[in-house]
């Protein structure tokens, strides 16, 4: 059983820790003085943390890999007021030590549900070709297997297991909404498009061990692996309109709604611009709680900077609260990086063996 999650780091902050983790990242760095250091992202279902290793780097650089398992020991403190790990011992974990679902996040809601509630909505369907594509892709037992399990992003947005699923109800929910507000938007056609929008995400994102691309995700990118999907359904529906099949394709590669973020083509019908608005809000939003939630231990209302969105967040429930002031750690200022961008084995981070090689 594994002994600590992520999300306890606050009851455990400056205490030493035992526990399990799959390697998200693995990268070898050099100290002020050459010397090497480990520098990991370690990930279990709860969120991810980085992770440090100073000392005795030779002895373990081979020992592991990207997404292997390792039992860790260390210090949990904060850094530049974020939680980090630093490594006292490690091991890699043998595949029967290994209880898979302590590591993927996944969606707290209930997938079934969820899934009936993507069916109730396509059983609304007016436009009978529409209908039947999407009822052929949710009846391929193995696309409905991924559909259902699959992240919607490897890092930026709903990643974790179900996020797939979570994220195409939620955006069929704000669909049918602004649908009321603009009747000109085709229903049907604009909910297709929404279901088809990341579709290729299925194929695109491994997720057995950790979040990453599959060789055909990494070469040809989810749109492209869409557009093949959706052809081989068409095949099996010889009198769907082929006006109908140019727009479900334009909806698919224009929905990141940029040239720079990825469309080979603009929005250019309402549907197109409706479906890239809201799939941008959607994950946007997403995107903010999950901040707000991996800090939910900060003492102010203001988050640290969060990359994928280009600025620092401030949680408007805990600013309405009473902004309190930043709690300093004891502790930050021992695991500084040198001046020039290296980092320094902090005097904080003695040895402890506590435990054997065997188990860590």
């Amino acid at each position: 059983m594994k002994e600590f999650f992520i999300s306890e780091c606050g009851k455990q902050e400056n205490k030493v820790i035992t526990s399990s983790f799959v390697v998200a990242s693995k990268q070898v760095k050099a100290k002020k003085n050459g010397e090497p250091y480990l520098a990991l992202l370690l990930a279990d279902r709860t969120g991810q943390i980085e992770a440090k290793m100073w000392d005795n780097v030779d002895d373990f650089i081979s020992v592991f890999e990207q997404d292997d398992f390792l039992k860790v020991k260390g210090l949990i403190n904060k850094y530049k007021n974020r939680f980090q790990l630093t490594i006292h011992k490690l091991r890699r974990m043998e595949e029967a030590e290994i209880d898979f679902t302590d590591y993927l996040p996944k969606t707290p809601k209930d997938i079934g549900e969820l899934w009936r509630t993507l069916t109730e909505f396509v059983a609304t369907f007016q436009n009978p070709h529409l209908k039947s594509l999407v009822e052929l892709f949710m009846a391929d037992a193995e696309i409905a297997e991924r559909y259902r399990n699959a992240p919607a992003a490897k890092t930026l947005h709903h990643a974790y297991i179900g996020g797939l699923l979570d994220h195409v109800v939620s955006l069929f929910r704000s669909c049918e909404l602004m649908c009321q507000n603009y009747p000109q938007v085709n229903r049907d056609l604009l909910l297709t498009g929404a279901f088809l929008h990341d579709i290729g995400k299925t194929q695109e994102l491994a997720y057995n061990r950790s979040f990453s691309y599959t060789t055909r995700g990494q070469l040809l990118g989810h749109m492209i692996i869409e557009l093949e999907m959706l052809q081989a359904k068409l095949a099996k529906l010889p009198d769907f309109p082929v006006e109908l099949k140019t727009l479900l394709e334009h909806l698919i590669i224009s929905h990141h709604g940029q040239y720079e973020f990825g469309s080979p083509k603009l929005p250019m019908f309402p549907e197109a611009l409706m479906l890239h608005y809201l799939d941008d809000l959607d994950s946007k939003m997403e995107a903010m709680r999950a901040h707000f939630e991996r800090e939910i231990d900060l003492g102010g209302p203001w988050s640290s900077y969060n990359a994928s969105l280009g600025r620092p967040l401030l949680d408007s429930r805990k600013f309405l609260q009473g902004e309190k002031p930043p709690v300093k750690s004891s502790v930050e200022d021992s695991n500084a990086p040198a001046a020039n961008g290296t980092a320094e084995t902090p005097a904080s981070a003695p040895l402890l063996d506590l435990f054997s090689e065997q188990k860590a």
